[in-house]
């Protein structure tokens, strides 16, 4: 199969069983630069904490709706590895730098 595909010139797409948060930010009025950086570096230094933590996005290319300015995705091992995320003391740290200074977050959860 995968050869006739091949042939025909179609590519396989792959679902892999990974899960991804993907997380966009509407940043309080209050929040410097420095804090937004601070807070979206530390997505990074926290996720390499967490043990079934796989890969991190930590610059927005396009965000919706249009006065949330910023975004970051987590890629987790599987749905196990992002539950235990939400719970792990790098997270709840990491919570103490981001909470204060956002207005509103949104986040998905996507997983096959």
């Amino acid at each position: 199969m995968a050869v006739a595909l091949a042939l025909l010139g179609a590519r396989l797409i792959q679902k892999p069983k990974t899960v991804i948060q993907v997380v966009t930010i509407k940043w309080t009025a209050e929040a410097t630069p420095e804090a937004r950086r601070a807070a979206l570096e530390g997505v990074e230094k926290m996720a390499a904490e967490i043990p079934g933590v796989r890969n991190v996005w930590l610059r927005a290319l396009r965000v919706q709706p249009r006065d949330f300015s910023s975004g970051f995705a987590i890629e987790f091992e599987d749905q196990a590895s992002a539950d235990r995320y939400a719970r792990h003391p790098a997270h709840e740290a990491w919570n103490k730098l981001y909470l204060p200074i956002i207005e509103e977050s949104r986040v998905q959860q996507i997983g096959n």
